[in-house]
């Protein structure tokens, strides 16, 4: 077969034409003496149809195949009839007349039927047989969906004049000065896994002033939860010369309402098919202080939150319906978090030093992004850290930042997997994961590879 290659979505402008196409076998069905397979490619679904009096050799190797075994296809391309157009299809006004097959490669009996519009696997099963499932229509739509909100967030961000960077993801100290992180063997030295971009992004904002990276960040939560993950995808955010607060919160809200708007359009079908309406965009998204929000939770439910130092999940949903409620928005911003509950940079309100400029935008229920306006001064950065009792020396090149010359700054940060499974409304964070990592996997369960582990000692007495 020496043709070029085509895509399904491109033989409906083949027809009466020969073409060659590849794939995957997404399902086979057997109509008397025809067979009829859908091929499956990075475009769409085509359905192909094997004729014993067009090619006995073709028509024998097709009977013999089963889903996913990858083949490369020659035929003729023929309009439907009108009654048998598929809509729902990218080839569906077409099919192709099989005259040449060579199997590329078999693949072994699935353990499961994949043919479905869901899987209905509990989730360890989906996730132990991964590499399999992310090959489902409808798993594999939600990375789709993905891949465009960072393709949104790379065009905000250049909108917003950042340039791209890209950060380590192993340093000398602890981002946040806290005990959640992977500590790493690295050489004859202690290492830590960054638990953020956040100081090296600052670092960079003296040199290129507005700049934004899409990197892995690492979390030692001692929880499981449906809205957690030990790895996380952040795409950040840092800009200089901040004139004031609501400069920062300008941004986010563009950034925010910009990645989901883009994505909800480019992707409606996915979103239509997932059973999610279309999001509540207002020309002005409702910003709330922490403490305000508070207010109206009490008078709404009756909880008296009024002590805690942050908004809990219950908080936020119900914040985000009455965002909805009375701003048609599906979006609210909360400042003015407690700066004793925020990260060691964070710069205090001046006109009322206990709470903070600190910011968390809310979609659907959920925060899907956190940030600040940061401490420049270095002396008041020193002060700040002493505070958390942080050890200015496990930072020096951060410091050496600011001690040369830092302008008022801030930034914020989206986690990728989080807002992917608020976009999509996913039951849990690693459906939206290709490979999650938690306390209970990293691939494979750590309860399998103990049992693997014992298996092999066995074998090795």
């Amino acid at each position: 077969m020496r043709q070029t290659r085509i895509l399904a979505k491109e033989t409906p402008n083949k027809i009466g034409e020969a073409v060659l196409v590849q794939g995957f076998v997404q399902a086979r069905r057997d109509h008397g003496k025809l067979i009829f397979i859908d091929l499956r490619d990075r475009s769409g679904l085509l359905q192909i149809v094997f004729n014993p009096q067009v090619s006995k050799e073709t028509h024998a190797t097709a009977s013999e195949l089963r889903p996913e075994d990858v083949v490369a296809i020659q035929g003729k391309v023929n309009k439907r009839p009108e009654r048998l157009v598929n809509p729902k299809i990218v080839s569906g006004t077409v099919e192709l007349e099989a005259t040449d097959i060579e199997v590329l490669n078999k693949a072994e009996t699935l353990p499961f039927d994949m043919g479905g519009e869901r899987l209905n696997l509990e989730l360890p099963t989906l996730l132990d047989y991964r590499s399999l499932t992310l090959k489902h229509e409808r798993i594999r739509k939600i990375f789709y969906v993905q891949a465009a909100l960072a393709d949104a967030f790379r065009e905000a961000a250049k909108q917003l004049d950042c340039t791209e960077i890209f950060v380590p993801t192993i340093a000398a100290g602890a981002t946040e000065g806290g005990a959640d992180v992977f500590t790493v063997n690295y050489y004859e030295h202690r290492a830590y896994m960054t638990q953020s971009p956040q100081l090296y992004k600052q670092i960079m904002v003296s040199v290129l002033e507005r700049v934004f990276t899409i990197a892995k960040a690492y979390r030692a939560e001692p929880s499981v939860t449906t809205r957690h993950l030990s790895e996380i995808t952040m795409m950040d955010i840092e800009m200089a010369f901040i004139n004031d607060f609501s400069e920062l919160l300008d941004a986010i809200e563009f950034v925010g309402t910009y990645m989901i708007k883009t994505v909800s359009e480019k992707y409606a079908a996915i979103l239509e098919e997932f059973g999610v309406g279309k999001p509540l965009i207002p020309h002005k998204i409702p910003r709330l202080k922490m403490r305000e929000a508070q207010k109206i939770i009490k008078e709404r439910t009756g909880r008296d939150q009024s002590k805690e130092l942050d908004l809990n999940p219950e908080d936020e949903k119900e914040i985000c319906l009455w965002a909805k409620e009375t701003h048609n928005s599906d979006f609210v911003t909360i400042t003015h978090y407690p700066t004793k509950k925020r990260a060691f940079y964070t710069y205090p309100d001046p006109q009322d030093p206990e709470y903070s400029y600190s910011y968390d935008l809310l979609f659907k229920g959920s925060e899907i992004l956190s940030g600040s306006q940061r401490i420049h001064n270095y002396g008041h950065l020193l002060a700040a850290m002493k505070a958390k009792d942080i050890d200015p020396n496990n930072f020096g090149m951060y410091l050496m930042a600011f001690k040369y010359g830092m302008p008022p700054e801030g930034g914020f940060s989206f986690g990728l997997e989080r807002l992917t499974m608020k976009v999509l409304e996913l039951h849990n964070i690693r459906e939206a994961s290709l490979f999650p990592r938690d306390m209970e996997r990293v691939d494979e369960r750590f309860s399998i590879i103990s049992e693997k582990d014992k298996t092999k000692k066995v074998h090795q007495k």
